[in-house]
């Protein structure tokens, strides 16, 4: 998994790229939690048209992202899922407190 990151106006842009799965779930977080606690921004948007497969850690740290950020006055979407990752999370119900753009 490859993690890129930049601001765009307000937002602040994180590019997944491959398995978004637990052995790489620790790694994406402590990097996902540096970015929100170092930068200022009003929504983190997660770009996934490039994370080819996504498991339960990986739902359980967009989760965790979310929650941290929504303490904090900001949020989160996703972005560009790809059928695979937009069925996990329809099926898991993340839609109902994760917007996707």
């Amino acid at each position: 998994m490859t993690v890129t990151y930049g601001p765009v106006a307000d937002d602040f842009i994180v590019k997944l790229d491959g398995e978004f799965d637990e052995s790489v779930a620790k790694d994406v977080r402590e990097t996902l939690d540096t970015l929100i606690e170092t930068f200022d921004f009003r929504r983190l948007v997660i770009e996934m048209s490039d994370v080819d497969f996504l498991d339960s850690t990986g739902i359980g740290v967009v989760l965790g992202r979310f929650k941290k950020l929504r303490k904090m006055g900001r949020s989160l979407c996703v972005k560009n899922v790809n059928n695979q990752v937009d069925k996990v999370f329809s099926t898991c119900g993340l839609y109902e407190v994760v917007s996707k753009l």
